[in-house]
């Protein structure tokens, strides 16, 4: 189902700062993520989360599930919003996190998709 949130991103200068402060405040576990520089995926027991480093002061992203992310982008991009060159994730992965990629609204505010991984045939 499109639409729904499926995760969330926070960046942060020190990953491992964040950790404990995020995870004292809380309760969050964390494990090594796909990021370089030490970022960790975040399990909450709501939708699951990722931190990365070297982004002091940054806004939390909101992710929202589409089922087929090359439709969702045109669509972004027709109805007046614009797609992101990030740096976080590869939007081209389909591995084991699925594929990401920030986005910005028609009055400019940030948001994310995400399509989640295909099933292994």
């Amino acid at each position: 189902m499109s639409g729904e949130p499926v995760f969330f991103e926070i960046g942060v200068e020190d990953p491992e700062r964040g950790k404990a402060f995020y995870g004292a405040l809380f309760g969050w576990d964390f494990a090594p993520g796909p990021s370089e520089g030490g970022g960790f995926m975040i399990g909450t027991p709501g939708i699951p989360g990722g931190m990365h480093g070297g982004d002091r002061g940054a806004v939390p992203y909101v992710f929202f599930r589409v089922d087929d992310m090359d439709a969702a982008l045109d669509r972004v991009r027709k109805l007046g919003g614009s797609v992101d060159d990030p740096e976080l994730g590869d939007d081209t992965s389909d591995g084991e996190y699925g594929r990401f990629k920030l986005c910005k609204d028609d009055q400019g505010s940030a948001f994310g998709l995400h399509e989640p991984p295909k099933p292994s045939a």
